[in-house]
């Protein structure tokens, strides 16, 4: 928490620290629209596909994707414990004129209140946590009956360490060094358990590759490294 709020002003500069959460926006956005298309039974545009829906961005930070949802027609709620991320992302917000609700909270302290989405989103959170089949029965109980929960992370593999740990972070310097731990990482097998024991799933979920050729990520059977899962909640 404290290294993200210390970099908090850069959430929006696609050059800077979080350049590549910018470049992995369009791969992951694809994927949640898709899902939550499918799973709501939506057609049409998907410029507008989402309205109507409540949508939940548990560990938002600066905004990166609440806002292209909000686009999308999602009512957005955006939830961080870091208070200058919130500060970071209301200010965009503004400038953008996307009514948002960002709320500097946690997950455990949104539980209490009973609130409830059509749509929970957990965007490369889970790799920070040191009990996230714990953490996820927390997210879990914000998405509402016949709901979707949607996340992202790193599998736990040999590649993933020499790519997103070594690579991103000490020969690219794509990321601040320490920013993950590999024990952390999660294997998609995990997460289809934790999901299950979640009240979640079955689930769907693909990986997210990158091309340097073209210097973009894209949607992909290969789950080496990054990749994303969606599981409804019975009802």
């Amino acid at each position: 928490m404290d290294r993200f709020r210390r970099i908090a002003s850069e959430w929006w500069d696609q050059k800077g620290k979080f350049a590549p959460l910018h470049k992995l926006g369009p791969a992951r956005l694809q994927f949640i629209r898709d899902q939550l298309m499918a799973h709501f039974g939506r057609e049409g545009t998907p410029l507008r596909s989402l309205t109507g829906l409540s949508l939940l961005d548990i560990g938002c930070g600066g905004g990166l994707i609440s806002e292209p949802v909000a686009r999308m027609g999602a009512r957005v709620t955006g939830i961080d414990p870091g208070r200058e991320n919130i500060e970071a992302a209301r200010r965009h917000a503004v400038d953008a004129g996307l009514a948002i609700d960002y709320r500097e909270t946690t997950v455990e302290a949104l539980t209490a209140t009973g609130a409830t989405f059509d749509a929970v989103l957990c965007l490369e959170v889970i790799e920070h946590v040191p009990e996230p089949a714990t953490f996820l029965k927390l997210c879990a109980g914000l998405v509402r009956p016949g709901g979707l929960m949607i996340v992202s992370t790193i599998n736990r593999t040999v590649k993933a360490y020499l790519l997103a740990i070594v690579g991103a972070e000490y020969v690219l310097r794509w990321l601040p060094a320490g920013t993950h731990q590999w024990e952390r990482f999660v294997t998609p097998d995990e997460m289809a358990r934790y999901l299950a024991g979640a009240g979640l799933g079955p689930g769907h979920t693909e990986g997210m590759v990158y091309s340097p050729l073209s210097d973009s990520w894209s949607l992909s059977a290969d789950t080496d490294v990054n990749y994303l899962s969606a599981a409804a909640k019975v009802g």
